[in-house]
């Protein structure tokens, strides 16, 4: 039978086609979806009417270009599954309206609204329902980007069946609680699924493993650099931001591309939140949870929107993609000034905050900087094997590239000379990185267990009453901020590299020696004075 509205075709696209039944028209059909924000997840009501009209399909509530264009792909969709819209007035609502909507994730509850307002869909099988997922022209349903937020949302928004793409159902599953995820690869079957004439399957999790994998590289490849070395394990332990400065070839990159390898395993809810932010950029594959801390290296010629975030969709930046692990700068100096300069905030304060005309965007960035520069321009000075080239001004002009305040905000600055051919050839490989996170790891729980974070985010007053410093230790200091004119802010991130010094020693006190030992590691400080 035809319906003034919807004609049924004949067709195997899902089981029961080419059997006539009634349509008729439920004109207003509410289909509930969400929209990501940041790596927040908030519920989008979609209304769907089909009545009377001039012919043609409106969409409102502050739909973008990728929304608006759902018409033509919901529509080829529809008549691919075997349906044919006759003409008629399509209202479909987005709400709340001040919110703008973005991407395709509304094709499928778009879709599903449509058929349930014509009748072929029953209103009651999308009661306690979520529908999220691009529509092919043909009918098949694409993956989407940020499935995993979206989940927990549905989690604990009370939802009890979420239906996604078929390529998303894993990745939901790790995130939903008690929500059915209903994998959905065809509108036909999510048609069949909705009239109860198709089971379907709900999707298989991951394996929840947060360990770390084997191939990471090792410090066993590393010769000679004991200092270097050594500044890495500090770095790790208390997860301090670090700077390298040394000559080309010297190893400055080798050590930065160790860290992971030495770092505390992912914990649950990190590799969560780390995932999260994966799935939200599209960057997240079939194997499930992130496992590995993350390791970033940027290129040089990064812009600030995708260094720190932004684009017309709002999507997060290398920094955001570092939390929980590794933001790599290698030659630091070449990062335009106004790109490094974006970095001071959320290294502060551990986010970053993007602001658009009708919103405000807040991503994660908890991440350790670890940057790699050289001396000067030639990258030759203080090399013992080449002659630097380099006038005082060029020097000078090249340092000024990294204002005062970034440098107060990386805690270590280590000096990584240039090695002779003799010293690696006769080196003996160092430590494993499986020895030393031992270590790492140890000094960590440590931490946890006495405030509750990692060193490098204790706050002023966590500083007083954790890194109390002894007269001996109080002198010192005093002399190194006469001599190299520290910051309060250095002074401040100096106790914090000693108080994990003596973490790794297993000490209680910060003593002189632990003090001692993290002033070495200011380099920039040294050469500035």
């Amino acid at each position: 039978m035809v319906s003034r509205y919807l004609r049924k075709e004949a067709t195997t696209a899902f089981p029961g086609a080419g059997i006539d039944f009634a349509i008729q028209a439920r004109m207003l059909t509410n289909v509930v979806s969400a929209s990501v924000l940041g790596i927040e997840a908030e519920t989008i009501d979609i209304e769907v009417n089909v009545g009377r009209g001039l012919p043609g399909t409106h969409i409102v509530g502050l739909p973008d270009a990728g929304v608006k264009e759902g018409r033509v792909r919901i529509r080829e969709a529809i008549e691919a599954s075997g349906f044919r819209l006759t003409p008629q007035k399509i209202v479909i609502n987005l709400a709340p309206a001040d919110v703008k909507k973005d991407g395709a994730v509304f094709d499928l509850p778009i879709a599903a609204g449509i058929l349930s307002s014509c009748g072929v869909v029953p209103t009651e099988s999308l009661s306690g329902a979520a529908l999220v997922g691009e529509l092919a022209l043909d009918g098949r349903v694409r993956p989407v980007r940020g499935v995993l937020p979206i989940a927990a949302w549905a989690g604990r928004t009370g939802v009890r069946r979420l239906f996604v793409p078929e390529r998303n159902a894993a990745e939901a599953v790790m995130a939903a609680g008690d929500c059915e995820v209903i994998p959905v690869a065809t509108l036909g079957g999510l048609v069949a699924r909705l009239r109860g004439e198709g089971e379907g399957e709900a999707g298989t999790p991951s394996a929840l493993d947060t360990s770390s994998a084997e191939n990471l590289p090792d410090l066993l490849d590393v010769r000679g650099q004991n200092v270097a070395r050594r500044s890495l394990e500090i770095a790790a332990a208390g997860g301090h931001n670090l700077a390298f400065v040394g000559p080309p070839g010297s190893g400055k990159t080798l050590l930065a591309h160790r860290l992971p390898g030495i770092l505390p395993t992912l914990s649950f809810q990190e590799s969560l939140e780390t995932t999260m932010i994966f799935s939200v950029a599209g960057l997240l594959g079939r194997e499930g949870l992130v496992r590995n801390r993350p390791f970033r290296a940027p290129h040089h010629t990064i812009s600030m929107a995708g260094l720190v975030g932004g684009g017309a969709l709002v999507r997060p930046g290398e920094i955001s993609l570092a939390h929980n692990g590794v933001l790599f700068l290698d030659e630091l100096l070449e990062f335009p000034r106004t790109v490094l300069e974006t970095l001071r905030q959320p290294l502060e304060d551990r986010q970053v905050t993007i602001v658009r005309a009708r919103r405000a965007v807040r991503f994660p960035a908890s991440f350790m900087l670890v940057a790699a520069l050289n001396p000067c321009p030639c990258g030759h000075l203080g090399n013992p094997h080449k002659t630097c080239t380099c006038s005082a001004t060029a020097i000078a002009n090249y340092r000024a590239r990294l204002s005062g305040p970034l440098i107060d905000r990386i805690d270590m600055h280590v000096d990584v000379p240039a090695l002779a051919y003799r010293d690696l050839a006769a080196g003996e490989p160092g430590e494993a990185s499986a020895t030393v996170r031992q270590r790492v790891e140890l000094a960590r729980a440590r931490q946890v267990h006495r405030s509750g974070k990692s060193n490098a985010r204790m706050s002023s007053a966590e500083l007083e009453s954790c890194a109390v410093l002894d007269d001996g230790a109080h002198r010192l200091l005093e002399r190194a901020v006469s001599r190299f004119a520290l910051s309060a802010r250095a002074v401040a991130r100096v106790r914090r590299v000693a108080r994990t010094i003596a973490d790794l020693a297993g000490s209680e006190r910060v003593a002189v020696g632990h003090l001692g030992e993290a002033l070495q590691y200011r380099a920039l400080d040294r050469e500035v004075a």
